[in-house]
């Protein structure tokens, strides 16, 4: 069966009922350039025999209870995008108005009575505070999703362990924990690295670069926790700053 972003409920129903399933991965799945007719019945032979011949480059069909929690973490991230974006455009409007500049903590302590204390004309003050209100409200529903979280990660030891990690805080322990699922899917530490779209994918040939492989295939949530996990160790352990510097110096 052919399905896109709604397949959730036709798992769910299958695996019910019963059935043993495998989620292709289509953007592994490549077919002979070559054919001069293609469709469905092609296709879905196709999908048959590199089924059969253990070929078959397939997702992870995470548990539904794990899955709903880990969508609740998604929807934390849409919120925090959403807003950045109200705490930049303040910054731009002050920048504009004033010359000054706030940094982002300051912003998420505003109110509309500092608002009406700054130098700024009545149009930019009716526009700050919307972008406030938006702001204010966002960060209501962030913080009950974390609470939320909190309380359905703590328990698991996985999430205890990943917090010893320099650089990995309560928010990336969550991800990783949840985006991970269950580490005993991966055979070796190098198909979870892979996974993270943290391993190159470059081509190479007599040591010349001949392509790039599928730079998107992997977990896209994962491979930002981990860059963010790297940028908080290299900004606040020590011992990291130093393996980073040395490392410059040896290259």
């Amino acid at each position: 069966m052919e399905s896109t972003y709604n397949w959730y409920w036709l798992v769910d129903g299958l695996i019910d009922a019963g059935y043993s399933l495998h989620l292709a991965n289509t953007t592994a799945i490549k077919q002979y350039d070559g054919l001069k007719h293609r469709g469905d019945e092609s296709d879905a032979r196709h999908l048959a025999h590199i089924l059969r011949l253990g070929l078959l480059p397939e997702g992870h069909i995470m548990p539904q209870p794990m899955r709903t929690v880990r969508d609740l973490a998604r929807k934390r991230m849409q919120l925090v995008q959403k807003r950045t974006t109200q705490i930049v455009s303040i910054e731009t409007c002050l920048a504009q108005q004033t010359g000054g500049r706030l940094s982002s903590n300051d912003v998420k302590q505003l109110t509309d009575a500092h608002v009406d204390g700054m130098s700024v004309g009545v149009v930019e003050s009716i526009s700050i505070k919307a972008n406030l209100a938006v702001l204010q409200a966002l960060q209501t529903q962030i913080d009950g999703i974390e609470k939320a979280l909190s309380k359905h990660c703590r328990g698991n030891p996985g999430y205890g362990l990943l917090k010893t990690v320099s650089g990995i805080g309560p928010i990336l322990a969550t991800v990783i924990l949840l985006e991970t699922g269950s580490i005993e899917r991966f055979a070796d530490v190098g198909n979870y690295a892979s996974y993270c779209r943290c391993v190159g994918s470059i081509h190479v040939s007599n040591g010349k670069k001949k392509g790039e492989g599928n730079t998107k295939n992997g977990n896209r949530y994962l491979a930002w926790a981990y860059v963010e996990a790297a940028n908080f160790a290299i900004r606040y352990c020590e011992p990291a700053r130093k393996t980073r510097c040395n490392g410059m110096q040896m290259v």
